[in-house]
């Protein structure tokens, strides 16, 4: 066995993060992707054995969500192939508030104990930079946000956090059997995350509450398939309910330090001309 870390979506907004600190910390990342030199594809189990060869350690981020019909299954059954593989360390990224979440987690665990293996899961919150490196860049830019949420507030968390937290579970002992929930230090609606993006902007940017049914005619007709549209629905509906206004500790049990605020987030990506007009 290597010292090789399987980091699956490594070219996503956490995946890549965490090849980034792999790298400098002198381990050696795999990128587990279908465009990768080995491919991987979440979707044919075949490409599972060749990207877990000689694999130490993965970190498994499931796309689109873990609250798709069909993920717990998918995450626990690439948990069987990794072990099967040789693998002994498995880090989960997972979402607040979602019971498909807390089903892949179980399975993620149960594989792991029964093998003697480590396992770790990092339960996420709204991501921070869904504002700059997902789809709400596009309405900042325009300068009108139109959602169909309130006052619901998220206390959003930097994906620097989540993969500062991910990199040490995969690499320092300490973390076995742990599930650290990684949010920010503050609760925000998204109508308050909107108003500081204008402020580090300097420019005018509304936020607009719309019915749920509008929201989903207008992303079928930007040409979104039904899938991605009801899974849409189904987050800003559901999870978004209000269940997870409340903040946790995760960051400072993992690293010993606070999590990233938005003001900072948001200074930080204006200063990049990002969300200019």
């Amino acid at each position: 066995m290597t010292d090789t870390i399987l980091v699956l979506g490594g070219t996503g907004k956490t995946g890549r993060r965490v090849v980034e600190r792999l790298t400098a910390r002198g381990a050696t990342p795999r990128i587990g992707s279908r465009g990768a030199e080995t491919p991987f594809d979440w979707n044919d189990p075949s490409t599972w054995r060749p990207v877990l060869k000689d694999v130490a350690a993965v970190y498994i981020a499931y796309a689109p969500d873990l609250a798709v019909p069909g993920a717990p299954d998918a995450v626990g059954a690439f948990a069987e192939a990794a072990v099967a593989a040789g693998t002994r360390r498995l880090v989960l990224l997972s979402g607040r508030g979602e019971p498909e979440a807390q089903s892949a987690e179980e399975r993620v665990a149960k594989v792991a104990e029964r093998v003697g293996a480590v396992w770790t899961v990092v339960r996420a919150s709204w991501f921070m930079q869904n504002f700059d490196e997902n789809f709400l860049i596009e309405p900042i830019v325009a300068g009108e946000v139109a959602l169909p949420l309130g006052d619901v507030a998220e206390p959003f968390v930097d994906t620097d956090d989540i993969a500062d937290v991910a990199v040490a579970a995969l690499t320092e002992d300490g973390h076995h059997g742990k599930t650290y929930e990684v949010t920010g230090p503050r609760l925000l609606s998204f109508a308050d995350a909107v108003a500081e993006i204008a402020a580090a902007t300097g420019r005018d940017i509304a936020y607009v509450t719309v019915p749920i049914d509008a929201y989903a005619a207008a992303l079928r007709d930007a040409g979104l398939d039904a899938e991605t549209v009801g899974f849409l629905r189904y987050l800003f509906t559901e999870v978004m309910d209000g269940r997870n206004q409340h903040l946790a500790d995760g960051v400072r049990q993992a690293l010993g330090r606070a999590p990233r605020d938005f003001a900072d987030y948001a200074r930080s990506v204006a200063a990049t001309g990002a969300w200019n007009a």
